[in-house]
């Protein structure tokens, strides 16, 4: 992509409203634009970002075996009355009466439609387990909306539901979706801490978010030190065994990790004072097993092989895409701007040409630009006729995580500069060995579709 072709409306300037890094850096970047309180367009930088953590949890919930599906974004008030969730659920959901006087409502979560979805279709055993999932834009009428996409009242969301015959399977489920949780958020280069949770509107005895932390985060949040030296790495998990997916639940929240809604002090002072932590933690995903709730509330039930008619028991399981791209840059900036993982980044690398119109240069820059293509990556060119300080503030603003600048003067010593934007480290190398470099540092990053 040429810069001077594509759209994105940097700002200079920190516009007044932007209170923390990642809704500042999001307004200058150009990636998104307030339309009303809480709800915003998507321009294209963000949009593509958008895409790429969209299809990183995609990738996993198919890993882990659960079916995508799409559920509308209006619901029938009726099956959140049968519930009993309409008016418990309080003012955050919009309500809406369409031209026949029926009452309907924007989605901010679908356990009702999901389950009367399964009671209409499945009846026996032998179809389960099921999990299903979504990703669909959701709506929560906030008091006051603010942070930007971290705390917005349109948000896009990942929501998925599992059907089982017993609580033992049911909770097989939790923790497969923690595993596949674990490694979509580190696929993202992140790592956020599964902590102990109120169950709030959804219910539920078993629940864990997943908190990133970062000084702007909305929780508070207690923790053994000794969680931050966990990783997933990329050890192979088999999610149809028992033993392993709790194997990794065991590890990965055995330690003292709990938000201050739970937070337990009694419990949190046994361990050792030099590894007792509190900070602030942005919540990126949760997970919940809610038992018969639904099932019981709804008719939801299946017969058993012994011919007896039971609820199933069920669980959800939510991963917030959009504000997961402003968690990303709550962990990852410096005072320049982005610095994108290289799962999620919008762009592979960045091309400067120093000398727009000099011959030799605009021909290696075309030429950069055609090999990192033909490999398969995606580099934005900064074709544009402005001075080299600024094309490099542009790049250091949006964030992508390798710049190639290209110069007469490097040219003809045959070489070209490849710089590290989160290190700021660079080295000068042949062009061809510039391009062979990337392609080896994003191999272990490829992001398709599902």
């Amino acid at each position: 992509m040429r810069l001077s072709r594509y759209f994105l409306p940097v700002l200079k300037e920190t516009p007044s409203e932007a209170q923390i890094v990642s809704h500042r850096l999001m307004l200058r970047a150009g990636m998104i634009k307030q339309s009303s309180a809480g709800i915003y367009s998507w321009l294209p930088l963000g949009f593509k970002v958008l895409r790429k953590i969209e299809n990183i949890v995609h990738e996993e919930q198919v890993r882990a075996g659960h079916i995508p599906m799409q559920m509308p974004t209006l619901q029938s008030a009726d099956l959140w009355r049968e519930s009993g969730r309409y008016d418990a659920y309080g003012e955050e959901m919009l309500r809406i009466t369409d031209r026949h006087d029926r009452d309907m409502l924007y989605t901010p979560t679908a356990e009702e439609l999901i389950t009367d979805i399964f009671r209409s279709n499945v009846s026996s055993y032998k179809d389960l387990p099921l999990t299903m999932y979504q990703i669909q834009w959701k709506f929560r009428d906030e008091i006051r909306p603010r942070f930007g996409v971290m705390r917005g009242r349109e948000f896009y969301m990942k929501d998925g539901y599992n059907f089982d015959l017993s609580k033992e399977d049911a909770l097989h489920a939790y923790n497969r979706h923690l595993v596949s949780y674990l490694r979509t958020y580190e696929r993202m280069g992140l790592q956020a801490i599964p902590m102990r949770a109120d169950g709030g509107p959804i219910g539920g005895d078993y629940t864990h978010e997943f908190l990133v932390l970062a000084e702007t985060g909305e929780s508070e949040v207690f923790y053994d030190s000794a969680v931050t030296d966990l990783t997933f790495g990329d050890r192979e998990i088999d999610y149809d065994s028992v033993e392993q997916c709790q194997g990794v639940l065991e590890e990965f929240t055995t330690k003292y990790a709990r938000t201050d809604e739970t937070h337990d002090e009694a419990l949190f002072n046994e361990v050792p004072e030099e590894r007792r932590r509190t900070a602030r933690g942005i919540e990126v995903g949760q997970i919940f097993y809610f038992g018969t709730k639904y099932s019981d509330a709804l008719g939801a039930q299946v017969q058993t092989a012994e011919g007896e008619k039971v609820s199933v028991h069920m669980g959800s399981h939510g991963i917030g895409v959009s504000r997961l791209l402003g968690a990303i840059i709550e962990a990852s900036h410096d005072d320049n701007g982005i610095i994108w993982p290289e799962g999620v980044t919008p762009f592979h690398a960045g091309i400067v040409n120093l000398k727009q119109g000099d011959a030799e240069a605009d021909a290696a820059c075309e030429a950069l630009e055609k090999a990192l293509e033909a490999a398969g990556l995606e580099p934005l060119y900064d074709d544009r006729k402005e001075r080299a300080g600024g094309k490099f503030a542009t790049m250091d603003l949006i964030g992508l995580p390798w710049r190639i600048t290209v110069g007469p003067r490097g040219l003809k010593n045959g070489v070209v500069e490849l710089t590290s934007r989160r290190t700021g480290e660079s080295e000068e190398l042949a062009p061809e060995a510039a391009v062979a470099k990337l392609i080896e540092i994003y191999a272990d990053h490829r992001v398709t579709g599902i």
